[in-house]
Formats: C-alpha cells, structure tokens, sequence
C-alpha cells in the first residue's frame, strides 16, 4: 500500500476512489451512447411517421427524418463525451484549431447538404420525378440531407451528391402533365413520303391517347443525298409518352411489312 502511494503520490482509498468514479463515468457515457443512439432512431421513425400522416412531401420527410437523426446522434456524441469528464470548451478549443482543415476536408459535404436545402426549397424534382441529372437518368426515390438516390430503368440505384445536382442543369420528364412525343423516321431517297404520312396519319387516329390539340404536325425535316427526316410531333399525357412511342414504331413498321415498303427504309430515331 504505502508502495503505492509513494509511486501514484495517491493513497489506496484515493486511488479506489478515483477508478470508481471513471468506471462510473464511462459506465454512464455507455448508457448514454446505447440509449441517446436509440432514442435519436425512435425520434427519426416517429418524425417520420408524424409527416407521412401529415401528407408531406416525400423529399420533405426524407431530408428531415434523416436531418433529425444526425442532429440527435450529435448530441448524445457531445454529451457522452462530457459525461466521461472530457471539457468541452477544450473540446471545441481543439475542433477550433483543427476547423481549416476540417473545413477543407468537408467542404464537398456541407456543400452537399446546401444543395439539398436548395432542392427541398425550390422543388426542381420530388420524389417519384423521372429526371436527368448528372448524366443519370431514373425515378427519384429518396432525397437525403447529402445525397438524391435515383432509381434506373433497369432498377439500378444511382447516388447523386446534392450540390451538383442543385447547381447542375436538371432536365425533369414527369413534372408537367403533358409532354409532346417526337419521332424522326429516316427514309431512304425514293420513297413514298405520302404513303408513309397515310400510315402515321391512320396510327394518329387511332390513337385515342393522343390530343387533337396541340394539332399533330408531319413534316419533312432534313433533306441529305441519300435520306430524308420525316418528323413527327403529337402531344399526350406524360405518362402515356413512352407507350405512344412504342406504339407508333410497331404500327409503322407493320404497315411498311403489309404494303411491301422495304424496312431497310424507315429508321426510328
């Protein structure tokens, strides 16, 4: 004992003392951790649950369920760290000194999250949009305070950080509810452009989805040596974009099988 107490400068009882008060702590900073980290996850499900009911913005829900967990998670850090005895005002002494670097290092992330307030704010896309951004094409699914998850045609998930997509060009397919279809048959010289116009024309009257107005417009666009552009321009719904397209290609490519017109002629474009 006296050993002791000459090498630590402390007595026993001190010394017991002292280890009980740091495994109290740190005891104590555990609980805090484990119940601080699952309550911020209980907060995040009910502000969740609390804004679906309220009929928000999926985006809105999103950004702000994972902004309250962050948020949460941060303060059970800060106060677990103090519990343990660690000063705080040596603490954020410390990220002070280190708060150029650290700005540095995080300078794409706190840009991130600016552009995800930017989208939240100016809606450009809401979840379930098709957009184009970044080159990416796909359904938005998710906008986080970092990031916009985008959801491909062939169920790919692509993640896209949020301040290039807000300072980006951003090309939105479904925010209108109508949408002109446009397509480019490229025909060979020699062919019977008004038999070809006779077959979109039946297709357009048969097409109950497309509008009389906008009137559709046929027209030669592009005349070369060894082709012509026929374009074709109707309107509909948004969501009937794609099907008419399809649609139009198959009828097209048919009529040209049934009157003999050689398909090498026609390219969809």
């Amino acid at each position: 004992m006296k050993n002791i107490e000459k090498l630590f400068g402390y007595s026993y009882q001190d010394i017991n003392q002292i280890l009980i008060k740091i495994g109290t702590n740190i005891l104590i900073a555990v609980i805090i951790f484990v119940v601080g980290f699952w309550l911020a996850k209980m907060a995040s499900r009910t502000v969740r649950k609390l804004l679906t009911k309220s009929k928000t913005d999926e985006g809105l829900i999103t950004f702000l369920t994972s902004f309250t967990s962050i948020t949460l998670k941060a303060l059970v850090i800060v106060t677990g760290i103090n519990q343990l005895g660690i000063e705080m005002t040596s603490f954020v002494a410390i990220l002070g000194a280190a708060g150029l670097a650290i700005g540095m290092a995080f300078s794409g992330t706190l840009s991130n999250f600016a552009g995800g307030v930017m989208i939240l704010a100016f809606k450009p896309f809401k979840v379930g949009d098709t957009i184009k951004a970044l080159n990416e094409i796909g359904t938005v699914k998710e906008i986080l305070i970092f990031n916009t998850y985008l959801h491909t045609s062939d169920n790919k998930v692509v993640i896209l950080p949020n301040g290039p997509v807000a300072n980006g060009q951003v090309i939105n397919f479904t925010m209108e509810d109508e949408r002109s279809v446009d397509v480019v048959f490229r025909l060979n010289n020699g062919t019977n452009l008004d038999e070809v116009k006779l077959i979109i024309e039946s297709f357009i009257k048969s097409e109950d989805r497309i509008f009389l107005e906008p009137k559709p417009v046929i027209g030669v666009t592009l005349v070369t040596h060894e082709s012509i552009d026929l374009s074709v321009n109707v309107w509909a719904k948004t969501e009937d974009n794609s099907k008419i397209l399809h649609a139009m290609n198959e009828f097209v490519y048919q009529k040209f099988q049934e009157n003999n017109i050689n398909d090498s002629q026609m390219k969809a474009t």
